[in-house]
């Protein structure tokens, strides 16, 4: 076990297949093996027992981050939240308990991807309560049980709602937001000349004072507005700030931008949430 828990933490940056191949290669725990690495971090601190907890436990975020893959998003970016909620367990696992870490674990490996789901599936979020996010994964779970079914029929909905204890109204609710399809503005250059799109139907409001206001506000948060609030933050908040929502090419990982700090990808989350708090106030101050 020593020699293999002295490898680096694989990097889910690149190639998938490469980092779960070396995710598996780490060995799985005792149980006694656990709870003595379990009570040396919690009662020494010591880090590389830690890191060995979680390293142990790599490949049950894998498995977990895959029931995850109908909903689009990166399988890498999927494990990547999964390991932040596995590297919180093993900071809250209690090893008096008589729980067994991989148990206690899983709760907060899909919390985390649950919340990265929710906040990445769609720009319009469609749950924003504890009881719709639970509605939400378990109406999706259950359709496959409809197969070959779109939308849920009155039936379906009831013996659905029934079997989850919510109202059909909320199971029909739910499920159109799921199955609500994104409408193009504008059409598609292969409509014909007499189509109309819904652009079509809306009046030109560009003109219209408080819109022309509105835009120079917003032509100046773009531009001018944002430079000065980039010119609040220290180098490395920019950096990540930048790297994250302001890189034309692909936006940087967490993980990359750990790796380039020789920091965890917690504490660039952490800065990167600050510095974009204060990156708003300094534009609320300016307007």
């Amino acid at each position: 076990m020593n020699q293999a828990m002295s490898l680096p933490i694989p990097s889910s940056v690149g190639n998938i297949d490469a980092y779960i191949q070396a995710a598996n290669r780490y060995p799985m725990l005792t149980e006694a093996e656990e709870i003595g690495l379990a009570r040396r971090f919690h009662d020494e601190g010591d880090l590389e027992a830690a890191r060995q907890l979680v390293l142990s436990h790599l490949r049950l975020v894998i498995s977990i981050a895959r029931g995850y893959l109908g909903y689009g998003l990166p399988h890498a970016d999927l494990i990547q939240e999964g390991n932040i909620g596995l590297m919180k367990a093993v900071k809250r696992y209690d090893p008096e308990r008589g729980v067994r870490l991989v148990s206690f674990a899983m709760h907060w490996i899909k919390a985390e991807i649950h919340e990265y789901i929710l906040k990445n599936w769609r720009l319009v979020k469609v749950a924003t309560t504890k009881a719709q996010r639970k509605l939400f994964f378990n109406l999706r779970s259950l359709k496959n049980d409809y197969e070959g079914t779109d939308t849920l029929s009155g039936t379906q909905a009831a013996e659905v709602a029934h079997r989850l204890g919510v109202k059909q109204e909320e199971v029909v609710e739910m499920e159109t937001r799921l199955t609500g399809r994104d409408l193009a503005l504008e059409g598609s250059p292969d409509d014909g000349d007499e189509a109309f799109a819904p652009i079509d139907y809306l009046a030109d409001s560009r003109y219209e004072p408080t819109r022309v206001i509105e835009s120079k506000v917003v032509a100046y948060q773009q531009n001018e507005g944002l430079q000065a609030a980039l010119g609040t933050l220290d180098a490395r908040s920019r950096r990540i700030v930048e790297a994250r929502w302001l890189n034309e090419g692909e936006a940087a990982t967490l993980h990359d931008l750990a790796a380039e700090f020789n920091v965890s990808a917690e504490r660039i989350r952490q800065i990167e949430v600050k510095a974009l708090q204060k990156m708003r106030g300094a534009l609320t101050t300016a307007d």
